[in-house]
């Protein structure tokens, strides 16, 4: 019975390690921020057309934890996309969350009026369910559209 009490012990520790080993894989609003500045920064720096790239391709460099860059134009073209390169070019205009809530224009929206938090609700990659998520998001350098980073609260 004591070998199947420690063993019982085990299991549960190492599930609760793991739980929190997935939780640390999470970003922060603060790290969404810092990411977010640091790609507006990044496009100042070295063009556009090459941040974009970077930020779609360059994974080691823009993409941390569960944080990626996306950018997207006025018209909700996606110029940008850490997490789905496939969506670099559409135009995701019609795209709204769980609750009917416009998921693009609404970013836009927030990057209009100086930048900000937007909150809706999205499928989480990890559990595959929805759940609420918030995207910060500025007005690229040549104001335009937004530059985001977002995190699942």
């Amino acid at each position: 019975m004591k070998t199947w009490m420690k063993w019982l012990a085990a299991g549960v520790a190492s599930v609760g390690l793991m739980g929190s080993a997935l939780a640390q894989e999470r970003g922060t609003k603060e790290e969404a921020i810092a990411m977010t500045k640091a790609a507006f920064e990044h496009i100042k720096k070295v063009g556009a057309e090459k941040a974009y790239k970077d930020f779609t391709s360059d994974k080691a460099a823009w993409v941390k934890k569960d944080l990626y860059v996306m950018v997207y134009d006025s018209k909700a073209v996606a110029l940008a996309h850490g997490a789905n390169e496939k969506l670099v070019g559409k135009d995701m205009s019609a795209v709204k969350d769980a609750n009917g809530n416009p998921v693009v224009l609404g970013l836009i929206s927030v990057a209009a009026k100086g930048g900000g938090w937007y909150d809706y609700d999205w499928p989480d990659p990890v559990t595959k369910k929805i759940a609420p998520k918030t995207t910060y998001a500025i007005k690229q350098p040549n104001g335009d559209g937004f530059i985001g980073v977002g995190i699942y609260r």
